[in-house]
């Protein structure tokens, strides 16, 4: 249980209780902590290239409508 933060600065980027067990091998989180958390712009349709809303960090994907309900993405 806790925060997980940005490898590189530290900032505030996922609860615990937002972490659920996905099939790929990565921790999958359905939400962010706040909104300023991450920076977030389109890569291609369906998925969002995700970086630190601080220091811009490379932080993998948001996959839209992928989360574990309907509707929820998968980070």
């Amino acid at each position: 249980p806790g925060i997980y933060v940005c490898s590189k600065c530290g900032h505030e980027l996922f609860s615990s209780r937002a972490k659920y067990e996905h099939s790929s091998p990565w921790p999958a989180f359905t939400e962010t902590l706040r909104g300023d958390s991450v920076a977030k712009r389109e890569e291609r349709p369906g998925a969002l290239k995700v970086t630190c809303g601080k220091c811009g960090n490379g932080l993998g994907h948001e996959f839209l409508n992928d989360g574990p309900k309907r509707g929820q993405s998968r980070f």
